[in-house]
């Protein structure tokens, strides 16, 4: 193996998004880097593929607000140095009964953060799309500029891509299967295949593979269930295609309650329109079902609901599996392992399927841990792993969650 001889300074376990900002954002910083991902780069089993993934400063929790605000710099920062586009911006519309409690909070939090926000009646929706969309009469929306698409697998080439430029090895098909304190110092990784890489720190990204290696590695269970989710594509009727576009203005949307359901303008495929239910069943990443879901009604019904006719609601005409790894209270998992390993390997995973939007940030702060021993200008208590320690419910939130979830295809 020709790097098996070499020590790195990092070692970047998993090459989907988060894996691939660390690597990049490492390498920039002059060190080197070591890049594995178990499968082929850019595959479609994990997290991080795809065509579309919305952007949104528009939280209930007001410790996410400021990161996605520096994120979409960072996206616009990271972008300008490939050369071409990831980052699609168009406004974020958020709507739901006018007493949700997350949809308070949004509000709330923009206004405690001094982002302009339009709260709107149903009249004024209405008005504001020009008939394109409906609420009903006991709802409002909350329309903000900071939204838009990020798209994923060429998101994931670039960082990857830049990691190259900047001198970092990527290596793909190499499973890991375990991670050892080296004697001299440092960190030795073992793949599947025999190699192993001897590295100064270690950063594990592994998605919804998370569970299964850390326990391998060093036996705490953490708290990261991987879910199966199918994203959904609806044909728009003809004549309309044009008024659901990025180009016209068309946002990024979420609506709040029971199911929590969320889309994306008409981009990727012309003339159909993502939307989906936020949420899933309980699924091994190894022996997923690949199906649809197990009911489409309550989606059918809210598109017939909102879209004023416009959109065809019989059923998607495309359908899209992906997974969600989720941690009990829908925030992310950031921080060093600890125990043996202690500050020489962290992690970042349970990312609830609601941080890609975060990458190039999350990447800045796992290279800042493992190069500086602790973050810089993000604050982490919320991610960390002892938030469960006493407490398997996590963070303590005052209102209801977001993702649906069940253990069980019904």
């Amino acid at each position: 193996m020709e790097y098996s001889g070499q020590k790195f300074d990092v070692i970047v376990i998993g090459g989907g998004v988060m894996g691939s900002s660390t690597a990049y954002h490492v390498a920039k910083r002059g060190y080197t880097t070591l890049l594995l991902e178990q499968f082929d780069f850019l595959h479609h089993r994990g997290s991080s593929h795809g065509e579309s993934r919305t952007i949104r400063a528009t939280y209930p929790e007001n410790y996410y607000f400021g990161m996605v605000v520096e994120a979409a710099k960072l996206w616009e920062q990271v972008q300008s140095e490939v050369g071409y586009k990831v980052y699609y911006k168009t406004p974020q519309f958020d709507m739901g009964p006018s007493d949700d409690k997350s949809l308070r909070c949004v509000i709330a939090n923009c206004e405690s953060y001094s982002m302009p926000c339009r709260v709107l009646d149903p009249a004024q929706v209405s008005d504001h799309f020009s008939g394109k969309m409906a609420i009903p009469e006991n709802w409002i929306g909350v329309l903000t500029e900071l939204g838009g698409v990020i798209k994923p697998t060429k998101a994931v080439s670039m960082f990857q891509t830049l990691a190259l430029q900047n001198g970092a090895v990527l290596m793909d098909n190499m499973e890991v299967k375990d991670i050892k304190k080296d004697d001299g110092g440092g960190i030795v990784v073992h793949t599947s295949n025999g190699a192993k890489f001897c590295g100064n720190k270690c950063v594990v990204t592994v998605g919804a593979w998370m569970k299964k290696l850390v326990k391998t590695v060093s036996g705490p269970l953490l708290p990261v269930q991987p879910i199966e989710t199918t994203v959904c594509y609806w044909k728009i009727k003809d004549g309309h295609h044009g008024e659901f576009t990025i180009e016209s203005g068309f946002p990024t949307f979420a609506s709040y309650g029971e199911p929590y359901i969320y889309g994306t303008p008409s981009l990727e495929f012309p003339g159909l329109i993502k939307v989906a239910v936020h949420g899933g069943h309980s699924c091994d990443p190894d022996k997923r079902t690949w199906g649809p879901p197990a009911s489409l009604e309550s989606l059918k019904q809210w598109i017939e609901g909102r879209f004023s006719g416009l959109i065809e609601c019989t059923g998607p005409v495309a359908i899209q599996s992906c997974m969600y790894s989720m941690t009990p209270d829908e925030d992310f998992v950031i921080d060093f392992l600890g125990g043996e390993l202690g500050k020489d390997v962290a992690v970042a995973g349970g990312f609830s399927g609601h941080g890609f939007k975060m990458a190039p940030l999350v990447g800045r702060t796992l290279a800042e841990m493992v190069l500086d021993g602790e973050a810089k200008g993000v604050e982490l208590k919320h991610f960390r792993l002892a938030r469960f320690e006493g407490n398997p419910k996590g963070n303590v939130k005052e209102f209801e969650d977001q993702v649906s979830h069940c253990k069980h295809r019904e």
